[in-house]
């Protein structure tokens, strides 16, 4: 284990050669799906989505970093002194530079900001992942062209216009077609994300993967990991509950069209709900240190 003075941990050479070693066999066993299909041409409507949405690549995903707070000790650790943000402390060892990051990088500002405000609110779970269905409401031009739709174009038409979408994420709302946009009983905008994310909302908990990587070499490449796996997860929840015909990859729909489908999909949200707070906390404490110095 390595030794604690006040918030800094020291770790030994020994120590973090070997939490570098798992993270990267940790991330090994996560990309090679997708690194296999990659090299053939392939492409997977669910799992892809990670490396295609989001612009963190598999290879830097892979890279270690312990995080702010964390000093690395032994001759190895001079090699991190050629990579962006690391310096050599006063006390010996290796570590965050803390103000050149914080100058770097005015996302913290932003990032702390909302996550903050995200933590304080409740849990909105009725919104049965209708983002998707607007995506595709009266066009005929999907975003997933290769996938069928379960209920077909009249089918998914009919079960946007039956309920009342209530989407608070930005990121879901902007790819709403046009017909959809004055179904949403809000109007997000960029400028008001702080206001209108929710902890129950699975695009912000998908998203705690994106301020992870933002806000890195500071957050711990094992808390990276940790938003990346909780946001495959959700991704999974979001195609089973979307308008797609998924069985030809395996995936069984979440019918939000029914009562039984609506309870199935809240209760999946409310887990990852869950999740996610433990999540932006550990992120929010990242911030506090970064600010601590």
């Amino acid at each position: 284990m390595g030794t604690t003075t006040g918030a800094v941990t020291a770790l030994a050479e020994r120590e973090w050669r070997e939490r570098a070693r798992r993270h990267e066999r940790r991330v090994d066993a996560l990309v090679a799906d997708h690194l296999r299909r990659r090299r053939e041409g392939e492409r997977h409507p669910v799992e892809d989505f990670l490396f295609t949405y989001y612009n963190l690549k598999p290879s830097q995903l892979r890279r270690w970093h312990p995080g702010v707070g964390t000093v690395l000790l032994g001759e190895g650790a001079g090699d991190r002194l050629g990579e962006r943000f690391y310096t050599e402390l006063p006390d010996g060892g290796v570590g965050l530079d803390t103000a050149a990051f914080l100058a770097a990088r005015r996302v913290v500002d932003f990032v702390e900001r909302l996550l903050s405000a995200v933590a304080d609110r409740p849990a909105h779970l009725g919104c049965f992942g209708l983002h998707e269905w607007a995506m595709v409401y009266r066009t005929d031009e999907v975003r997933h062209g290769q996938v069928p739709l379960r209920l077909g174009r009249e089918g998914t038409d009919r079960v946007v216009e039956s309920h009342r979408i209530r989407c608070s994420h930005f990121d879901a709302f902007r790819f709403f077609t046009e017909p959809a946009r004055p179904l949403n009983t809000l109007q997000p905008t960029r400028e008001a994300q702080a206001d209108l994310d929710q902890p129950g909302c699975l695009h912000a908990n998908m998203d705690l993967y994106k301020w992870a990587y933002k806000l890195a070499p500071a957050v711990p490449s094992e808390l990276v990991v940790d938003c990346f796996e909780l946001s495959r997860e959700i991704r999974v929840l979001d195609m089973r509950a979307s308008p797609y015909d998924l069985a030809a990859w395996g995936y069984e729909p979440v019918r939000i069209e029914t009562a039984e489908g609506k309870a199935e999909y809240m209760a999946a949200q409310r887990g990852f709900a869950e999740r996610g707070a433990v999540l932006r906390q550990r992120l929010l404490d990242v911030c506090a240190a970064l600010r601590a110095g």
